[in-house]
């Protein structure tokens, strides 16, 4: 059975890498500039448990063209939220009748939209927990814990044993809109994280910023409260219980986050890599996620937009911004004040 990563940036190349030192047969679809370092240096593949893999360069399969996905039976989408309509049309017609297809992708949507192009073929929401920062040509790292997510489907059996042997199995739910708005309530953090321009462990070590996200995530467990929706438990934390815990002083929340959340001290979200590279960003599949949601239910999300906003003001200026807790915080503080919110 036939794997193909179409989008094949840091996390794409890592489940790619992960799957392919462990057997599996699998091929990348994505920018030549990456093709031309995994051909001449491979994958060396790590994580913050000091584990290592390898994919040498002469085992690498890479395309910069979707046909390349023909002959795949498992296709993995981890192309960035905004590439997901071009993803959509340049598959459609090519892959196999037989072809499930896995969005790997940030956001709520992405699936959905991928459906819509290819209402032939089984779609499924998949969700990827944890950070993978890129550190040098071919060289991925894994900068914190979780598992693959994804929807179930019988069709999903033929490659359970892939992922397995891997170390990272799939774990399957009937339902995933609840884990993917839980992922996402977690996400909250990469714009803070980004404007912060901190590593996330020295970010989420400061009481401040963590006052941040807790606005951020208070928000939004509101708004999905007043929806019906219920977040799934990814922590043993449940949801709702998660923003008085980032409240709480630093010492008590060291020691019992060490606990729930491994984070390698190098590692920063996604969102702050993509500023650094002068990238836009996923801020509207994620705290825009919040808005969109505020808006359908005729509510206001003042703390997700302006943290929109001020992504967006990073994303047009000519310097990285770097602010401090205490600023964005009393930012946050004032956005919620104008917007009258409650909580």
């Amino acid at each position: 059975m036939k794997i193909c990563i179409y989008g094949a940036g840091s996390v794409g190349c890592y489940i790619g890498g992960r799957l392919q030192a462990a057997g599996s047969d699998v091929c990348y679809i994505g920018r030549e500039r990456i093709g031309k370092e995994m051909r001449q240096h491979g994958l060396q593949l790590s994580s913050y448990r000091n584990e290592r893999w390898q994919v040498p360069p002469t085992a690498i399969h890479f395309s910069s063209e979707a046909i390349a996905a023909a002959a795949a039976d498992l296709i993995l989408v981890t192309v960035k939220s905004a590439a997901t309509p071009t993803a959509a049309a340049e598959l459609a017609g090519i892959l196999k009748p037989s072809a499930i297809v896995i969005s790997f992708q940030n956001g709520l949507g992405n699936s959905d939209v991928l459906r819509a192009s290819l209402p032939q073929h089984t779609v499924l929401e998949g969700m990827v927990p944890f950070n993978v920062i890129a550190y040098g040509p071919g060289a991925l790292h894994q900068g914190s814990q979780g598992e693959l997510e994804v929807k179930t489907s019988p069709g999903l059996q033929a490659f359970i044993q892939d992922f397995s042997n891997a170390g990272l199995p799939l774990i399957q739910h009937a339902d995933m809109l609840p884990v993917q708005w839980a992922k996402l309530l977690f996400n909250l953090n990469n714009a803070i994280n980004a404007l912060s321009n901190r590593p996330l462990k020295e970010e989420l070590s400061q009481r401040v910023y963590r006052h941040c996200l807790a606005l951020a995530q208070a928000e939004a467990l509101a708004l999905l409260a007043q929806a019906g929706m219920q977040p799934a438990k990814l922590t043993p934390l449940p949801a709702t219980w998660i923003p008085a815990f980032l409240r709480l002083p630093d010492a008590l929340f060291e020691r019992l986050g060490s606990k729930m959340l491994a984070i390698d001290p190098l590692a920063r979200s996604s969102m702050s890599d993509d500023l650094a590279a002068g990238r836009i960003t996923e801020i509207d599949w994620i705290n825009g996620e919040v808005v969109r949601l505020a808006e359908r239910l005729g509510q206001q999300a003042p703390v997700n937009a302006h943290l929109c906003k001020l992504i967006r003001a990073a994303e047009q200026s000519a310097q990285r911004p770097s602010w401090s807790g205490d600023d964005l915080l009393t930012e946050l503080a004032d956005a919620k004040r104008r917007g009258g919110a409650t909580h």
